[in-house]
């Protein structure tokens, strides 16, 4: 998934995309509320962390322009300010967790995949279609009870389209949520990923999940009940 990190504090802001990368999901990684809310407004993100005391904007005010643009990625606060009254105000702004400095960042990576998992409706971090399951936590897929091996990318592909399940995804929008702005690839990289992804996890299966939709994009669904 595709994430927005705001944080001005440079090695760490430094130190959380590296971690978060490393988990699999897109970052893009900005220092001030200004960018943040560039960035915002260039796309949509299926999570937002900001730092509150950050220069220009402030988080509380990105995220006011947040909803004021009705974008409804679910948001976490990073903060100094360890207060009961600090911690309400920014729940009662409008964000859906808050996480006081210093943390650790296994828990950063429990608190997003809780944010993310009510965002798509999902009761715990296991997706499932037909006999295909994915464990977002532990990072690993099975098809029948046999474990699939998936580079970072075709893991990131197929979760999009399993949370998505039934829902038919351009090539566009898997690009946007995968890549970051700073990637610069060909125009049929969704194409390769999703061949990729077929032999892998439709390959020596009378069922075929991944289907493509001629002329609107991919989908994943059961053929059968």
């Amino acid at each position: 998934m595709r994430i927005l990190l705001a944080e001005d504090e440079r090695d760490l802001n430094r130190i959380i995309t590296q971690k978060l990368t490393s988990d699999g999901y897109s970052v893009d990684s900005c220092f001030d509320g200004e960018e943040a809310i560039d960035f915002l407004d260039a796309t949509d993100y299926d999570a937002v962390i900001l730092d509150i005391m950050m220069p220009r904007v402030d988080g509380f005010g990105v995220l006011r322009h947040m909803r004021e643009k009705k974008k409804t990625a679910p948001v976490l606060f990073l903060t100094a300010r360890d207060t009961v009254a600090d911690r309400v105000r920014g729940l009662d702004a409008g964000a859906d967790d808050y996480l006081v400095k210093p943390f650790s960042f296994e828990e950063l990576a429990a608190r997003l995949r809780a944010m993310t998992r009510k965002k798509f409706g999902m009761k715990d971090n296991v997706l499932c279609v037909g006999d295909l399951v994915l464990d977002t936590a532990a990072h690993t897929v099975q098809r029948g009870g046999v474990e699939i091996r998936l580079s970072t990318r075709e893991f990131q592909i197929l979760e999009y389209l399993m949370r998505n399940q039934g829902i038919v995804l351009s090539r566009e929008k898997l690009e946007n949520h995968i890549w970051n702005f700073a990637y610069e690839g060909g125009t049929n990289v969704i194409d390769v990923y999703i061949s990729y992804l077929r032999k892998k996890i439709d390959g020596g299966h009378s069922e075929k999940l991944i289907q493509t939709v001629r002329g609107r994009g991919y989908v994943i669904r059961q053929t059968s009940t």
